[in-house]
């Protein structure tokens, strides 16, 4: 049974950026109606969005929402955490659906570590059988494991952490992979960050070429930004680049292998998609290290 907060000073706070995706936040409000929410505040930051809220706010009203106008997930997730006072902070995004337990296994974990990332788990909205793009993501998506335990930072899709070490180090920057960035500068001071597969939340695939690309160009634009814009740095990145291809054929047998595709069809598209999109962000990456843009 949900129960609600009536606390003046929550212990938790959960913080969801929005943009301009009224259907997909209000699903993930329902699961975190499903979760244990006492002493618990939950706050939406719209980033301006060109509809009405009223609704959803109207359906949900143990939820505050507030305007952020400055656009982009870093300035809404830092004016979230402004809002609020409580000392344990849970990230979310919008379009992310929290397990039935996410409140209840985060609060039993949160000792453990300063920053804890947590499993995200991939689902399709459309019927079978996949796209390319779906069956890519199926394969690749959030690998929130390796990105913590081997490449050292995590996704805000599903992070939790404390006040105190937020303010120790800052708020999240806009313009570069503001969740990335912010994780490894917390590592990097010293703060511990472990992955807990028992925290769990759910993403929806990329139905198609065009959502993948998009999201695809946002990572490598954020991803140059943190490599740095120097001349030796660039050369990296133009490496980089060049080795795209080849990666795409390391990879191949990681799908080929994969128990997560359903027929032979769906291996298939998702080799296609694996090759084209690292040839693209190949092109991309050699664009960038040219001085261009993308």
């Amino acid at each position: 049974m949900t129960k609600v907060t009536t606390e003046t000073h929550p212990a938790d706070a959960v913080i969801i950026p929005h943009y301009n995706d009224i259907p997909r936040l209000e699903r993930c409000l329902s699961a975190l109606m499903d979760n244990d929410i006492s002493n618990t505040e939950i706050i939406v930051v719209d980033n301006a969005s060109p509809v009405s809220l009223d609704q959803i706010s109207r359906a949900f009203p143990k939820v505050r929402f507030v305007v952020e106008t400055q656009k982009g997930a870093a300035h809404a997730r830092n004016r979230g955490v402004a809002e609020t006072t409580a000392p344990r902070l849970f990230f979310i995004d919008a379009d992310c659906v929290p397990a039935s337990d996410w409140l209840t296994v985060g609060r039993r974990i949160a000792d453990r570590a300063d920053l804890i990332g947590g499993r995200v788990d991939v689902f399709d909205e459309t019927p079978a059988p996949r796209s390319g793009a779906e069956a890519f993501e199926a394969v690749f998506a959030f690998n929130f494991r390796r990105y913590i335990e081997v490449q050292g930072f995590s996704g805000a899709g599903n992070l939790l952490t404390r006040r105190d070490v937020f303010d120790a180090i800052g708020g999240f920057l806009n313009g570069v992979s503001e969740d990335r960035e912010w994780t490894m500068r917390a590592v990097s001071r010293g703060y511990s960050l472990i992955y807990e597969d028992d925290f769990r939340v759910s993403h929806p695939s990329r139905q198609d070429w065009p959502a993948l690309k998009a999201k695809w160009r946002r990572t490598t634009q954020e991803a140059y930004q943190l490599n740095g814009t120097d001349l030796s740095a660039r050369l990296r990145w133009a490496l980089r680049g060049l080795a795209m291809p080849a990666s795409a054929v390391v990879h191949t047998p990681k799908v080929l292998a994969s128990n997560k595709l359903g027929s032979v069809g769906e291996t298939m598209r998702a080799v296609a998609t694996l090759i084209r999109l690292r040839c693209t962000r190949m092109i991309w990456m050699l664009l960038q290290a040219a001085g261009g843009r993308i």
